[in-house]
C-alpha cells in the first residue's frame, strides 16, 4: 500500500500587534495502512518585506502555512522529511535489529 503523508500545523506564535506569525509549530505523519511514523518541528518565519501586504491572522489557512513551511524547506527538504518516515515505516516492516534472549 502506497504510503500518506500528512503535514499540519500544531500552533502559530504571532505578535499581537499586528498578527504577524514568526513561528510555525508543525506535524508529519506518514501512515501505510499498517504503520504510522510521525515528526514535530517549527521554524521562524521572517517579517513581511516592507510594502508587502500580510495576510490578516484571522484570514490564514492551514494549507497557507504548510505553504509557508513547504517554501521556507524547499522541494528537496521536504523530500529528505517524507523520506525519513518512509525509512522509519520501512523499518516498521522488516526490523534490522531485535533484542531478547533465545531461550
Amino acid at each position: 500500500m502506497a504510503t500518506t503523508f500528512n503535514w499540519a500545523v500544531a500552533n502559530l506564535e504571532r505578535h499581537t500587534a499586528d498578527g504577524i506569525v514568526y513561528t510555525v509549530h508543525y506535524t508529519v505523519s506518514a501512515e501505510d495502512g499498517t504503520y504510522n511514523a510521525g515528526a514535530y518541528g517549527s521554524i521562524g518565519l521572517e517579517a513581511p518585506a516592507e510594502g508587502d501586504t500580510p495576510i490578516p491572522f484571522a484570514d490564514l489557512t492551514e494549507e497557507i502555512v504548510i505553504g509557508w513551511v513547504h517554501d521556507h524547506f524547499g522541494e528537496e527538504k521536504v523530500a529528505e522529511v517524507e523520506a525519513a518516515l518512509q525509512a522509519q515505516l520501512d523499518e516498521q516492516h522488516a526490523p534490522s535489529k531485535a533484542s531478547g534472549t533465545p531461550w
